[in-house]
């Protein structure tokens, strides 16, 4: 299993010093400078693991409203990470909860733009047919924002002259989400046929002529200093894949915190942005990576056609961690 990437002692220290002294004091968000925000730029806003329904999901709503008022920042879209809903969705695509968990939530207002969602294992286990209904609601009659095209499927973004080939995937495969619970009944995941039909999806995508970055959007994650840990199962499915092929982030949630790792011999950086309204956990591993954090919280990507940025913001609008990724594959921490 790779090692930790070797960073600069003094450049990690610096990160980790400002992200745990922000948190510390509780510091409120501080304008980016115009540099920052540069006019060609896109944005958009990135959270996983946040359909609790509760006060922690709307708490990270209203930050995330707060953060692109206070910078002027107008997204293009949002990411949706999984574990969209958590419970029973009662109705299926008639529930009301699709308003008040999402359309309502997150409005129109605020973060204009197409809503593009993956599934995470609460969205397959916690309701009957619940990826089902998921997949439905993105096709209803009336429109809406929620995107979810298939389980999985490519995105080409901005849609004008795109800078980012996005590959949105199902990691519910049946060794990670699937089998019996505690000899009761069949947790529901992708089946053994769907899971061979995405991989050749991937590695065919993958094959193809890409934007200048590549990003690769899934719920579980690969590597993860979180609760859950390292995904064996995607460890051994799709590691050697993006490394092969030079994919320059991969993001996820399923970890209630907020990360980044960089890992000695692979090119791709892991980002989890899981704190987006689920019950938080403390991180386990002690795998020292350039942040973790069991904060709620969202993430901010911005691009060009030049480099990549990753911005971990935390539910007081508080920049805790940044990272810029190069069309090359050079990472550099931001203070």
């Amino acid at each position: 299993m790779p090692r930790p990437l070797k960073i600069s002692r003094r450049g990690a220290l610096k990160t980790l010093f400002c992200a745990s002294a922000a948190l510390a004091l509780n510091l409120r968000p501080q304008k980016l400078n115009a540099a920052s925000f540069a006019e060609d730029d896109a944005h958009l806003l990135v959270i996983g693991d946040f359909g609790s329904g509760g006060n922690a999901q709307a708490a990270v709503a209203r930050a995330m409203q707060k953060y692109v008022a206070d910078h002027q920042v107008e997204t293009q879209g949002m990411l949706l990470l999984g574990d969209n809903f958590y419970g029973k969705v009662a109705g299926g695509v008639k529930s009301t909860r699709w308003d008040s968990g999402f359309e309502s939530m997150y409005p129109a207002t605020a973060f204009p733009g197409p809503c593009w969602a993956v599934l995470g294992n609460h969205d397959y286990h916690d309701t009957t047919d619940g990826e089902k209904n998921q997949l439905e609601y993105a096709r209803r009659p009336e429109g809406t924002r929620w995107t979810m095209p298939s389980k999985w499927y490519r995105l080409e973004f901005p849609k004008d002259n795109p800078t980012v080939t996005f590959l949105s995937l199902d990691s519910n495969l049946p060794s990670v989400s699937g089998g019996i619970v505690a000899g009761k009944k069949t947790r529901s995941s992708l089946t053994t046929e769907e899971e061979a039909e995405q991989l050749a999806f991937l590695k065919a995508e993958l094959a193809k002529p890409r934007s200048a970055f590549t990003v690769v959007l899934a719920h579980h994650p690969i590597y993860s200093n979180g609760a859950h840990g390292d995904t064996r199962s995607l460890v051994k499915s799709w590691d050697g894949i993006l490394e092969e092929h030079g994919v320059h982030v991969y993001m996820c949630g399923h970890d209630h915190d907020l990360q980044h790792l960089e890992l000695e011999g692979r090119r791709t950086s892991f980002v989890v942005s899981g704190g987006g309204g689920a019950r938080i956990r403390p991180l386990k591993s002690d795998r020292k990576v350039p942040y973790g954090k069991d904060v709620y919280g969202f993430s901010h990507l911005q691009v060009s056609r030049q480099r990549l940025i990753v911005r971990h913001i935390d539910a007081n609008g508080t920049q805790v961690h940044a990272f810029t990724k190069l069309v090359d594959g050079t990472v550099k921490l931001e203070a």
